[in-house]
This record gives structure tokens, sequence and C-alpha cells, in this order.
């Protein structure tokens, strides 16, 4: 099979560093304007510059999301960002806007253009349309089911790539072109300002009389508009036998923890179904060890029904550490959640510590000093492992 592209979210330098430290083959970042996750940490442009250099010395890649609804406001200042992203040496832009688009192809006309899923293309028609104007991608609608991918790949160029969503957090509207946000807060998701009102509790109210009725979903409420999130992981080499050359994680403002945990179990099961074997039913189980709000595979398969209600994010794990060294079977780690001697903790890894458990029987401070109980976040710590880990290496713990 062709090699296939793992694509993660990097909201910030820290987290483009973890999903290429656990095998993304590229990320998708955000500058400070123009991209649908303004909420993100985001990159200036000499960030940017930085980060380019970064990935390239990897050999891997480095994408933009320009992806907003532009208006007239915003069409002054693009010309300028479009020569400046050319210049950072970045390997594509992703656009939604057909104005955006063209005003990059005029002055940026050597970097590479990607459409947005915002564009909403489910056909063969709307593909070769953008093919013809000079994308380089198509990331498909979300609403495109397995057959519209074997279709729409038929019917372009080979030099033209299709990437698709597999992973990750789902919009209620039509392709992520949602108005509630703005509706309600004044803040347009699509200019990047969603505050996501779909996850609100919602109630229906009789008109003349003005009754609520309360749909009942559980105990707290009801939630008809939270979607469950995306998870194609046992699907992948479905995936790639239908055409898809980049398969997406959602989750530019998500955790590193997040970003480390989802791109290890893809990259395990790409990997996999790439060398022709059968998936393997333990990475499910890694899918539920990050934040998720159930799951489901979309419109894949051509299901409209089974995808809300969902209300909190719920995860089997909890992240406790990084692992900034190991030397003599003593760890160097940097504390996040709270943990103490008898605990026992579980290894998240791209090497061969990946899911190994010890239980932790000494911890010291940076001098030495015995601790029993870690509660100072971000504190330097040393505990005794009894297996080899690397640099990067996450430790987690069951919730």
């Amino acid at each position: 099979m062709k090699k296939t592209e793992l694509l993660a979210p990097a909201g910030n330098m820290n987290k483009l560093r973890t999903a290429f430290r656990f095998g993304a083959d590229a990320v998708y970042v955000g500058g400070k304007r123009f991209g649908l996750r303004a909420f993100a940490d985001n990159f200036t442009t000499d960030e940017l510059s930085a980060a380019t250099e970064f990935t390239h010395s990897l050999g891997k890649k480095i994408y933009v999301a320009v992806n907003v609804y532009a208006t007239d406001g915003d069409l002054n200042e693009l010309p300028e960002y479009a020569r400046s992203l050319a210049e950072t040496g970045v390997d594509g832009a992703i656009v939604s806007d057909l104005g955006v688009f063209s005003v990059f192809r005029k002055n940026a006309p050597d970097l590479p253009l990607h459409v947005s899923t915002q564009a909403n293309v489910t056909n063969s028609a709307a593909a070769q349309m953008w093919a013809d104007l000079g994308a380089s991608r198509i990331v498909l609608a979300r609403e495109t089911t397995m057959d519209d991918i074997k279709k729409i790949r038929d019917s372009l160029p080979e030099n033209v790539e299709i990437e698709a969503f597999v992973h990750g957090a789902m919009c209620i509207a039509y392709s992520g072109r949602c108005l509630l946000s703005s509706y309600f807060t004044d803040r347009s998701g699509n200019k990047g300002e969603c505050v996501q009102c779909c996850r609100w509790e919602y109630d229906l109210t009789e008109k003349s009389r003005g009754e609520r009725l309360t749909i009942e979903e559980d105990a707290n409420g009801t939630y008809l508009l939270s979607s469950k999130d995306l998870r194609m992981i046992e699907h992948v080499g479905e995936l790639i036998n239908a055409g898809v050359t980049s398969m997406k994680i959602e989750g530019r403002v998500k955790t590193e923890y997040y970003v480390a945990g989802v791109v290890n179990a893809y990259r395990r099961a790409i990997d996999d179904a790439l060398a022709g074997k059968p998936f393997d039913p333990a990475l499910l189980e890694e899918t539920e060890k990050i934040s998720h709000r159930g799951y489901t595979t979309g419109f894949y398969y051509g299901e409209r029904g089974g995808k809300t209600g969902e209300r909190e994010l719920s995860a089997t794990r909890t992240f406790i550490a990084t692992v900034e060294d190991y030397r003599d079977g003593v760890a160097t780690v940097e504390m996040r959640n709270r943990f103490k001697t008898g605990d026992e903790l579980e290894v998240l890894s791209s090497g061969e510590a990946f899911n190994k458990t010890f239980v932790v029987t000494k911890i010291t401070d940076m001098n030495g000093e015995k601790v029993d109980v870690a509660d100072k976040v971000q504190a330097k710590l040393k505990i005794a492992v009894p297996f080899a880990l690397s640099r990067d290496d996450i430790l987690r713990k069951k919730i």
C-alpha cells in the first residue's frame, strides 16, 4: 500500500513537538489571524518560521489553516499574509473561502493550497472544480461516505490529494458552518471564535402556553445538539483503500496528552494496515484513555442518527507526568497531576515501553529529599522505574 500521511493538530510549539514525537507525518497549525481556532495559542510569523525549520529538520510537513469565511474587511491584510506564509516555507495553506483562495493564488502562487472541509466538497464535480483552480489537496466534507470518497478519488488527477478526518470532535452544523455562537454571543464560529453552544443544555418550549419540556437524556439534562466524537481507527485500512492520502485528527485546542495518545494509537493502526496486519483491538482502548464524548463513525457508512446527546467529556486515564530523563533505573519527570507512592502508573510511549505499568515505590525531589505525595504541578521529581523510558514518554494513571 502507498504511504499514508497521519496529520495531527498543533495549537502551539509544544504540541507540535509532541505530535511528531508520537508519530505524526505532518501537523496543521494556525497563525494569529484568519483561522478557525482563534482560542488556540497559534503562531506568530516568526514562530511559524521556527516551527517550519524544526518540522523540515525532521523530514515532516507543516500546513497553516487560513480557513475563515472572509469579509471585505479581511481582504486588505490577506495579500501580505499570503506572501509572509510563503516566505516562511510552510508546505501549504488550508483555505475554505473562494475569495481567500483567489488572493493566495495571486500573491503566493507557489504555495500549495488545500481546500478546507468548510468548503463542503461532497462530490466529484466540486472536487474537480477546485483541482482546476489549482488546489493540491481536497479536505473532504465530513458528510461524505466511503463510497463518495472512492468516486471522488477516481475523478481526480493523481497529483491532487484527498484528506479526511478520522478522529475528534464533530460540529452539529453542516460542514461546521454554524450560526449559534454568533447568535448567542456575537462570536462567529466562521471566524474562529466558536464558544461551542452545541455543548449547552437546551429545553423545548410549547409556544402557546410557554411550558418548558425537557426531553430527559440523563440526570444532568438534555444535550440534543452535542455530537459524539468521530473515531475511525478500526477502519483506517478501508480509508487507505478508498484513496485517502492524509488522515486528519481534530483538536488544535486539545491538550498535549490528547495529541500524544491519539497520534500514537493511529500511528500504530496505520502502520499495521500498511503492513497488511489485522487491526489490534487494544488500540480501541487507547482512544478511551483520552478525553472524548462517546464515539461514532460519523457519516462514513451512511449513518444519520445516534450521534448526539453526549454531555460531558470522559477518559479512563489521567495525565500524571512527562519523562525528561532516565538513567540507572531512575526517571526524572515533570509532574502534571497528583500521584503518590503506591500508585500504579502506565506508560504512553512510541517505543518499547508502550503500555507497560509499574508501582511507584520511591519519589524524591531534585535535592534527594523524600516525597510521599507529589502535588505541586510542574515540580521536577525523580521516581524509580524498573524498565527503560525515553525522553517525552508520558506517565498516566487509571481513573
